[in-house]
């Protein structure tokens, strides 16, 4: 009108963003889904748990472990012979006690950690890095539990059966309560392994999927 021509319309599209007025909650490029929210909250949880019962398991297997020791007597060609057994007597089984200290420590350690992010509702595996690094220290400590685990029954299958063509008898008879102190140290010893092990494959499906 008047010679002058309407000045043409720009249109101007803004980011999707729905807002629900009854919950109150925005969805968007920004904001992740819930669903991905839930499930690595059961992850993080899962960890947590899995920490605490290697925690206990591996105290357990130290604390039957340290406390086996019996003294008794044997009977050899007719001889009344007085016998003493110890834990810190065999190698195998200083060798058990030791990695599950370590073990105990780093359970401890990732427990305390893990705790921590989530009561502050931060992811318990911040980072990729950091996710590798606690799957390098979940496969290790489980390689070394497995191998403290196989030593220990080699040198408690020996007490139980003895040696053959020779007079030495099964320690276990006399040395009843040691050997059952063993042999429950060594049951929470594999026991252990297998949550590691449990542990380090939540740790490769968080690397898989984030």
């Amino acid at each position: 009108m008047n010679g002058l021509k309407t000045p043409p319309e720009i249109g101007i599209q803004l980011p999707e963003a729905k807002v629900a007025a009854e919950t109150g909650t925005m969805s968007g490029p920004l904001v992740p889904p819930r669903s991905d929210r839930s499930v690595r909250r059961g992850t993080d949880v899962a960890h947590v748990v899995l920490r605490f019962v290697c925690l206990l398991t591996s105290v357990i297997a130290l604390s039957l472990m340290a406390t086996a020791k019996e003294a008794a007597s044997i009977s050899i060609y007719g001889f009344r012979l007085p016998v003493s057994s110890k834990w810190s007597f065999s190698d195998s089984f200083e060798y058990l006690v030791g990695v599950s200290a370590a073990v105990a420590a780093h359970a401890l350690l990732q427990l305390i950690i893990s705790v921590s992010r989530l009561l502050r509702k931060s992811p318990v595996i911040p980072s990729r890095n950091h996710a590798w690094l606690i799957f390098a220290g979940d496969q290790a400590f489980a390689y070394a539990m497995m191998s403290a685990g196989s030593a220990a029954s080699g040198v408690t299958n020996l007490n139980r059966t003895g040696i053959r063509h020779s007079p030495l008898p099964n320690f276990c008879k006399p040395l009843h309560s040691f050997c059952d102190h063993v042999a429950a140290s060594i049951a929470f010893t594999f026991f252990s392994c297998f949550l590691l092990a449990t542990s380090a494959i939540l740790d490769v499906i968080w690397l898989s999927k984030y």
